[in-house]
């Protein structure tokens, strides 16, 4: 079994990384859904709130795990490289 410390700490941020941007794609998608409900209907204070709230929370979520899935994944790419 590996005890390694370094790649315990790393899993845990790949796992947020993935959770973040599960969570941060899912509230683009309210906010797409919800742009298209107003389209239909009429742009109700709900709604706009839905669209304008989904894509800010979408970005304040994505952002940080975007960058911090990218960061995982060049770490175990230079362990790999290095034969670790």
């Amino acid at each position: 079994m590996n005890d390694d410390p370094v790649r315990a700490r790393r899993a845990r941020f790949d796992k947020a990384s993935r959770l973040g941007q599960r969570y941060g794609y899912l509230c683009y998608l309210v906010a797409v859904v919800a742009f298209f409900v107003g389209l239909a209907t009429d742009y109700s204070t709900i709604v706009i709130a839905l669209v304008v709230g989904g894509l800010a929370i979408g970005s304040v979520l994505l952002l940080p795990s975007i960058i911090l899935g990218y960061a995982v994944k060049a770490a175990e790419r230079e362990d790999r490289e290095r034969g670790d």
